[in-house]
């Protein structure tokens, strides 16, 4: 039997993810940090892909319990990503956790992509409120994605939070190739690549002869240096990006407070 005044110091772990409280990237993600700690889960329960900061106003939030899997405590939430990590703060712990995880996200969260991602942006709500976050995505948008090497580099990582002093404010956006243990090189430390989406809006037309439109584009990667995260997957890395909510561009604001006179 456990000591309680032990079970009081294991830190309380808030995991989360935009795919639903039914992704299997959410149960790998559990699966592999389920014994580093307190874990409590708060999902979505629908998808809630590309929902990037998006809160929800003027409409009631609900939660209710959920089944993940034995000994884990876990909730469906009506809304966001951000705003199962809000809720889950103020109405389910009653206290900010130790550390935030969001993912395994299906698909990947690198680059631009960063901006319009649920998953990262539930992350990043956590460390706005001094809560270290991570969100962890791999390279396979199928459900069926293995994700057997991307829980090994999950739990490496969280522990390396866990075990260091670390700055409240601790944003990590870690991308996982979706390749065999054996294929992997390791963690590369990256910065965000400057790359985007070329979009279009594909026209169809429904069964009664309506337009509607369907978001295609293809993802363009400006950026030749070797040390982006679009570099680090594309040679087999694990990339690691942290990363930052204070947006102010520093070397424009010195250019401007230079040149524009008013």
């Amino acid at each position: 039997m456990s000591n309680p005044s032990e079970e009081t110091k294991r830190p309380i772990i808030l995991i989360t993810n935009d795919d639903s409280i039914a992704a299997p990237g959410l149960r790998a993600l559990v699966e592999a940090v389920k014994d580093l700690g307190r874990i409590v889960v708060v999902a979505p329960d629908k998808p809630q892909s590309g929902m990037g900061h998006a809160i929800t106003i003027g409409h009631p939030l609900r939660f209710q319990s959920a089944f993940l899997m034995d000994g884990v405590e876990a909730y469906a939430c009506s809304g966001t990503p951000v705003d199962c990590v809000k809720i889950a703060v103020d109405k389910i712990l009653h206290q900010k956790p130790d550390l935030c995880l969001s993912g395994i996200n299906h698909g990947a969260n690198h680059s631009i992509n960063v901006i319009y991602s649920g998953t990262m942006s539930a992350a990043m709500e956590a460390a706005i409120e001094s809560i270290p976050a991570a969100g962890f995505s791999i390279l396979d948008y199928s459900m069926n994605a293995d994700f057997s090497a991307a829980k090994k580099y999950v739990r490496s990582i969280t522990e390396h939070i866990l075990a260091t002093n670390t700055n409240k404010h601790l944003l990590l956006n870690v991308n996982i190739p979706a390749l065999p243990e054996s294929f992997l090189k390791g963690v590369k430390v990256c910065r965000q690549a400057n790359a985007k989406y070329e979009e279009d809006f594909e026209e169809r037309k429904d069964p009664h002869g309506k337009s509607y439109y369907w978001l295609t584009g293809q993802f363009i990667n400006f950026d030749e240096g070797d040390d982006t995260d679009v570099w680090a997957l594309a040679n087999n890395y694990v990339s690691l990006v942290p990363v930052q909510f204070d947006l102010t561009n520093y070397e424009m604001k010195l250019e401007l407070e230079k040149n524009w006179k008013f």
